[in-house]
């Protein structure tokens, strides 16, 4: 089954920057209609909102909120099991803290497959 491991979260002052990681392993390696699709949510206690995945086309989709201040990308899997994905998120607020997820989802959908165990990122003014 898929593994997602998050790192890099901490806290940092309004305007700067974190780059998340996420190592994902037990990838699977069937079809290319089979495999879900990369993504970061978050949660500020109210649910998870989402915040950037990778699409199917390797397009970049993001929500509202971080639109131009957050990026996602990934390594490209070589052994179809393993790869890394980040997010650099950067011009961080306060309204930014939050539990940072990585997860799978359906590709081009926000529908989660799989989650990894969250990491903090506090933003203080």
């Amino acid at each position: 089954w898929v593994q997602l491991v998050e790192s890099g979260g901490g806290s940092v002052q309004a305007g700067g920057s974190l780059r998340l990681s996420c190592a994902v392993s037990g990838y699977t390696a069937g079809s290319h209609n089979t495999r879900g699709c990369m993504a970061w949510s978050r949660s500020r206690g109210d649910g998870r909102e989402p915040v950037a995945r990778m699409d199917r086309d390797q397009s970049a989709t993001y929500g509202d909120n971080v639109k131009g201040r957050f990026t996602i990308s990934q390594d490209n899997a070589k052994d179809n099991e393993h790869l890394n994905v980040y997010l650099q998120m950067d011009n961080l607020k306060p309204e930014d803290t939050a539990v940072y997820y990585c997860a799978e989802m359906i590709c081009d959908t926000w529908a989660p497959l799989n989650w990894g165990q969250g990491t903090q990122v506090t933003v203080s003014s």
